[in-house]
């Protein structure tokens, strides 16, 4: 089943917010998630201590560099879907894992330096492509934009990532009250009520945009 892996060299980007709110968009539409915590921090195992899961949805925590490609593929074998969320800096771990990967999800934030690394990401997806004997997709998203507008910034990177080539994603995460919620309340945003925070509906909207817009990536890849 398909692998997603969230992969950034910086960390404070939104790469946990980010794939909680992917899995929470998939195990609404009826698939069931594994997620796979590889980060030494341990920020999925820490959130999902705080309520139960949904139906569906759960999270394994891996060791090493050494098991993270088994832990990856028991995961494929019990799940529609699987969700790596990788530590935030460059280790053999993230280049095992993004071999075993069918998209990799590269979170940056409105800003040159987050942009400079996001490039570090797409080099060394090429690599563990040319490692692995296949082309492996990627997408590069905005994390923590603005919620009134889309920032000049963030425009003017993201037309010149494109100018360059790299594949950018339509639509990036919001920075919402309700995803910060998540992980002080626990569960996802469908098992949030508006009594527990604003602005839900808007954010529920941004995070189906977001999934969609993932899901169509894997697509193309898997047509290409």
């Amino acid at each position: 089943m398909p692998v997603f892996s969230f992969v950034s060299s910086k960390g404070g980007v939104g790469k946990t917010t980010s794939a909680v709110v992917l899995a929470g968009e998939l195990v609404a539409s009826g698939r069931s998630v594994i997620m796979i915590d590889a980060d030494p921090n341990r920020p999925l195992m820490l959130w999902s201590e705080l309520r139960p899961l949904p139906e569906g949805l759960s999270v394994i925590a891996d060791e090493s560099a050494e098991t993270i490609i088994d832990t990856i593929d028991d995961a494929r074998s019990r799940a529609h879907f699987v969700i790596v969320d990788l530590e935030g800096t460059a280790t053999d771990r993230i280049g095992f894992a993004v071999t075993r990967s069918d998209l990799v999800l590269v979170p940056m934030q409105a800003s040159v330096l987050d942009a400079n690394e996001a490039v570090k990401a797409i080099k060394l997806v090429k690599q563990m492509g040319r490692v692995a004997g296949r082309e492996i997709a990627y997408r590069l998203f905005f994390a923590k934009l603005a919620p009134a507008i889309r920032e000049k910034t963030a425009k003017d990177l993201e037309a010149q990532l494109a100018a360059n080539g790299a594949n950018v994603l339509p639509s990036g995460i919001v920075d919402r009250a309700a995803f910060r919620a998540i992980f002080s309340l626990g569960g996802t945003l469908h098992t949030l009520n508006t009594t527990d925070v604003g602005g839900l509906a808007a954010a529920k909207e941004n995070a189906l945009t977001f999934a969609q817009g993932v899901i169509e990536a894997l697509k193309k890849k898997a047509a290409a």
